[in-house]
């Protein structure tokens, strides 16, 4: 009897540990960027038709063709870096599972064109702000401040100058 007790608990903690594991795998796959359509749970890879690339979700990395070959990396090539990854259409390729969506390029390519846009979407994430407003509310600080202390220098000189011809111009 005291055998088979050690078996069953033997047993539920092999099931236990096996079903931790696959916990574990579903946490690991990787999560959207901020960028990323939001309302996707589980999506492996997006196709962003305007730049004819894919984005794997799981490794976080680009993958576009050049160079007569396909490139993986985890930013966008120079001739797309000012691409607008929140404004841009994203297709999430829900029907396909593999290392390779670029097999289906030139279906993806043809279905899914340059300026495609299906449903609306919005982010996973807000865009972020990066404070232009108040670096350019310092920057108006800074030009009036300097502004207004040359503005009253001048104002000084005109005052200094008494009407002899001299204003603003060389002396």
């Amino acid at each position: 009897m005291k055998t088979v007790k050690i078996a069953i608990a033997g047993l539920f903690l092999l099931i236990a540990n096996a079903t931790q594991a696959q916990v574990s795998v579903n946490v690991n796959i990787g999560s959207p960027p901020a960028w990323g359509p939001a309302g996707y749970a589980e999506m492996e890879y997006y196709y962003l038709p305007d730049i004819e690339s894919y984005y794997d979700v799981r490794s976080s990395q680009f993958i576009y063709f050049g160079g007569g070959r396909w490139i993986r990396t985890t930013r966008l090539p120079r001739q797309y870096r000012n691409y607008d990854l929140y404004g841009g259409y994203k297709v999430v390729l829900t029907d396909y599972h593999g290392r390779t969506p670029y097999t289906y390029f030139d279906r993806h390519r043809v279905k899914y064109y340059k300026g495609y846009h299906g449903a609306p979407q919005r982010p996973y994430r807000a865009r972020p702000v990066y404070g232009y407003n108040d670096r350019h509310d310092h920057h108006d600080k800074h030009h009036n401040k300097h502004h207004n202390k040359h503005h009253d220098r001048d104002d000084r000189d005109d005052r200094d100058d008494h009407g002899h011809g001299h204003g603003h111009g060389r002396r």
